[in-house]
């Protein structure tokens, strides 16, 4: 592998999609282009232990998805397609080639969409605890449960209730032990890392982007209509000690509708790029070197259709 040069801090930069501010950190000025996108609550912040090392083979761009970080938080009607639109004309006017998407959780699941509708803007996807739903698991709630469960579906959607949740969890106290339940090592949850996630939630529109998320934002395609459509390279990196995953039964969902993927189980949780960088980025690299094909479909022209108007 040959290093390319990388300057010696991440460059933060702004791009206007639809109208609103997105925010996105690059480093690296050379190599294959890596597109790294965080899952729910977190942001670019949460790719600090990534970027620098990766930078040193890699042209690496880190982006906040709409509603998160220090990107807009629009009072919009989020849905997983709006993401997905938003990483494609990332890709296509600020990257200008394909990327190897790699996404954490929700980041995970909007990458591997992006992958199956837009191929030609994607190498390969790297899915660290990848969110998303089965057609597969477990069929619908009845009696007493399903009756519970729309009761509390109904009180989330209240603007009250909503945003009197959101207040009690953007505390700082309730983020770490939050994040204690979902790291394996709670050494890994620093004041840094309650800080970056504290710090958008008091952002002006937060709070509604919550209440929309509780609304039913988010939904989209199973993972296994997806990975049906895929036809890239798929590795995927589990924190097996995530509770809110059972990573070995997803990854035998994963193998079932995508036999060839490659994947490698480590003693994390549910971040295992934060909590355990010195396994995850060696496996990233050593998969883009000898992972991926030597070419890819070129490129959409400039001249594609790219949607500028709200949703």
């Amino acid at each position: 592998m040959t290093s390319t040069s990388a300057s010696a801090t991440p460059t933060s930069a702004r791009w206007i999609w639809r109208g609103q501010s997105v925010h996105y950190v690059k480093q690296g000025e050379h190599g294959q282009p890596l597109l790294l996108v965080h899952g729910f609550g977190a942001s670019t912040d949460h790719w600090r232990k990534n970027i620098p090392e990766l930078a040193q083979h890699y042209q690496v761009y880190a982006i906040d998805l709409l509603g998160f970080g220090r990107s807009a938080k629009p009072n919009w009607d989020y849905r997983t397609e709006i993401w997905r639109d938003q990483l494609r004309d990332f890709c296509q006017q600020v990257v200008r080639r394909p990327v190897v998407g790699i996404g954490n959780s929700l980041g995970g699941y909007v990458v591997l969409s992006l992958a199956a509708e837009w191929p030609e803007w994607i190498r390969g996807v790297v899915l660290l605890n990848g969110a998303g739903g089965f057609s597969t698991l477990g069929g619908s709630p009845t009696g007493w449960k399903q009756w519970l469960g729309g009761l509390v579906g109904w009180g989330l959607r209240q603007r009250l209730v909503s945003y009197l949740l959101f207040l009690y969890l953007r505390q700082p106290r309730v983020i770490r032990e939050k994040l204690k339940q979902v790291y394996y090592d709670p050494a890994a949850v620093t004041d840094q890392l309650v800080e970056d996630i504290h710090r958008p939630s008091m952002d002006p529109g937060a709070a509604d982007v919550f209440a929309a998320l509780m609304r039913g934002g988010q939904k989209g395609r199973y993972v296994d209509e997806l990975l049906r459509s895929l036809v890239r390279p798929l590795l995927l990196i589990w924190g097996e000690r995530d509770p809110w995953m059972r990573a070995r039964e997803r990854s035998k969902l994963y193998r079932a509708h995508y036999p060839q993927l490659v994947e490698h189980f480590i003693e994390a949780g549910h971040c295992p790029h934060d909590e355990r960088p010195e396994l995850v980025n060696p496996l990233i690299r050593d998969w883009i070197e000898t992972g991926l094909p030597a070419t890819t479909s070129p490129p959409i022209s400039k001249a594609a259709s790219v949607s500028e108007s709200p949703p």
